[in-house]
């Protein structure tokens, strides 16, 4: 089963807690959006407030008297039980109020212990259980009432809890889901991500696994699920700022995240291009030269557009270091019990850094002896933690489900790590300063691409007209024409798969025909004669073709600016969101809010 992460924000402290509830769930509203709601301990007791919907609806029918603190909220994705007034979090039991995020794989056999002993339940969730054996405990304080229904728990979570009875503090968890929270002057807050609390505070504490924390107005204290206080957290500056919450100009924040990318790819590019020695300036990976040379093979692990970008880092390694690498999911890996070997390098790949998949295929290394490098957007986040070293992408927050400008910020990171390998073995100075003067051109290339955006929404209006399409790529093209088929499903719906251009012929040819048209992946490289023979066989069938390529191969046509060969692909990706979001566009659909999606999954 799975289980998407959700948004929690909890806050303790002088203030009226519900308008900052509120901001918060609104700024995690990509991670789950079918329900919200909010509980609040006021002069009353407890107040709640969730209904079936988007934050918004929760918003407009909270009384003017809904105000108290310490209180918690949650945006939910639907997992056990159906969007519902019921199902939305918080749960309550008694005079306890619970959010939670993550999946209770014994949810079952409690609740039907818990109904023998005359418990009625008011909704279908999981999470429902977890309120119940709080409020049922007999411990004297809140923490430890959280701490022993913890202990019957076997799953993932990530939790807020109160209780009007003892209001003065607020009781987090977490396993599995990540937990992060906030210091602020007399006050504390907590979130399962830090866009909760930009704006609010600039010190954060990322709870580990296991691990549970009493908040209060003056702080926090954390302990583990035995009970014994946890070795105190050094706090960390928290490097968001509240105007990347903000779609700005743009109708969406899928637009403002594609047209950010020119100015993502300098951000990932600072300090990090050695000119002098043609190389790349990487210190978080941990990996002097000596080590570097003792890599025997590379292999790389993530999920959706992570596993896709893995497949163009293992290309651009084999092709610039010239190290066997490979790219596989994460969810196969981590259950094939893999072989590792202590001259492989392995490579973890997330966006949030708490992709759950990836997260306990890291620790399964970990605890075979592999050395794991992450690629991870968010600093902190439980992957970076567990990794050896890693780069860290700098793309800033990606509001959108759809991921764009993290995939074109992966790209590059795995550019800088190739020519970082390679320089190390075989690669030439001479081939090490192409590469990095191609580098340095992308931003400027970006730019160029996003210029076309008019004519680009054109033939994605056209597109739309269709019920799918091909997306065909060679060698390098391939991982981009499967990352160009997600983003199309992603947010048009629209049907579409990606085929290596050189399969075609092996079966999906059947399908050609004008009402199916292709999106081709065309570099000017040693593959362009055998490409261009596959557009024949396309045209000849009456297919209609999209050339994403560097000269007008069809009267569709997008030219791509021309870099160097191993990072043409990276810019191949830019058109192909352009064309995904126009097309959703012209469809009229929730582009940033994609149905059965949400932004991180963080639990199995």
């Amino acid at each position: 089963m799975k289980d998407n992460v959700c948004g929690i924000v909890a806050y303790i402290g002088p203030k009226d807690a519900t308008p900052i509830l509120l901001q918060g769930l609104q700024r995690l509203e990509y991670r789950g959006y079918d329900s919200a709601g909010v509980a609040v301990v006021g002069r009353s007791g407890l107040k709640v407030r969730k209904t079936e919907g988007r934050v918004r609806d929760c918003a407009e029918g909270l009384p003017a008297r809904f105000k108290g603190s310490p209180g918690i909220g949650h945006t939910r994705w639907a997992t056990h039980g159906e969007p519902s007034d019921a199902n939305a979090h918080p749960h309550v039991a008694g005079t306890v109020a619970v959010v939670h995020n993550g999946i209770i794989e014994n949810a079952d056999e409690l609740r039907a212990k818990l109904v023998a002993d005359g418990v009625e339940f008011s909704s279908e969730t999981d999470s429902e259980v977890l309120a119940h054996l709080i409020a049922r405990s007999s411990a004297a304080d809140l923490a430890e009432a959280v701490r022993q229904a913890l202990t019957e728990i076997v799953g993932t979570y990530g939790i807020a809890v109160i209780d009007s009875a003892r209001p003065g503090t607020c009781v987090v968890a977490r396993n599995g889901s990540p937990v992060v929270l906030g210091l602020g002057d007399k006050e504390t807050f907590a979130a399962s991500d830090v866009a909760a609390l930009a704006g609010h505070t600039r010190q954060v504490v990322h709870l580990d696994d296991g691990e549970l924390a009493v908040l209060s107005a003056d702080g926090y204290r954390t302990f583990n699920l035995e009970g014994a206080r946890t070795t105190p957290k050094e706090p960390s500056e928290l490097d968001a700022d509240p105007l990347a919450y903000d779609a700005g100009e743009h109708e969406h924040f899928m637009a403002k995240e594609i047209h950010e990318q020119p100015e993502v790819v300098e951000r990932a590019l600072r300090g990090r291009l050695d000119v002098r020695f043609s190389t790349a300036h990487l210190g978080g990976l941990n990996l002097d030269p000596r080590e570097a040379r003792a890599i025997r093979r590379v292999k790389i692990i993530g999920c959706g557009s992570a596993y896709y970008s893995g497949q163009l880092g293992a290309q651009l390694i084999e092709e610039l270091a010239r190290i066997p690498a490979d790219a596989e999911p994460a969810s196969e890996f981590r259950y094939r019990n893999p072989v590792v070997e202590a001259d492989t390098l392995y490579v973890a790949v997330s966006q949030s850094g708490e992709t759950y998949d990836t997260l306990a295929a890291v620790q399964e290394l970990r605890r075979k002896g592999g050395r794991v490098l992450g690629l991870v957007n968010v600093v902190g986040s439980a992957i970076a933690r567990e990794c050896d070293g890693g780069i860290y992408l700098h793309a800033g927050p990606e509001v959108s489900v759809t991921s764009t400008k993290t995939f074109t910020a992966t790209g590059v990171a795995f550019a800088l790590l190739a020519l970082y390998l390679g320089r190390t073995r075989d690669l030439s100075p001479s081939d090490g300063a192409r590469i990095v003067r191609g580098l340095k051109a992308m931003p400027m290339q970006i730019a160029e691409i996003l210029r076309q955006e008019d004519r680009i929404a054109e033939l994605a209006r056209g597109l739309a007209g269709h019920q799918g399409a091909f997306f065909i790529g060679r060698v390098r093209g391939f991982p981009i024409a499967r990352e160009g088929a997600q983003k199309l499903k992603e947010v048009s719906y629209l049907h579409a798969e990606a085929y290596p251009a050189s399969e075609l012929k092996h079966g999906p040819l059947a399908l050609i025909s004008p009402d199916l048209p292709t999106v081709a992946i065309v570099p000017d490289d040693e593959l362009r004669d055998k490409n261009l023979t596959t557009l024949g066989e396309i045209n000849a069938r009456k297919g209609r073709v999209i050339a994403i390529a560097h000269s007008e191969l069809s009267a569709d046509a997008i030219l791509v600016p021309k870099n160097e060969r191993e990072l043409d692909p990276i810019l191949m990706s830019i058109p192909l969101q352009l064309l995904a979001y126009h097309a959703a566009l012209a469809l009229g659909h929730d582009i940033d809010k994609p149905r059965n999606l949400a932004k991180s999954v963080t639990v199995e």
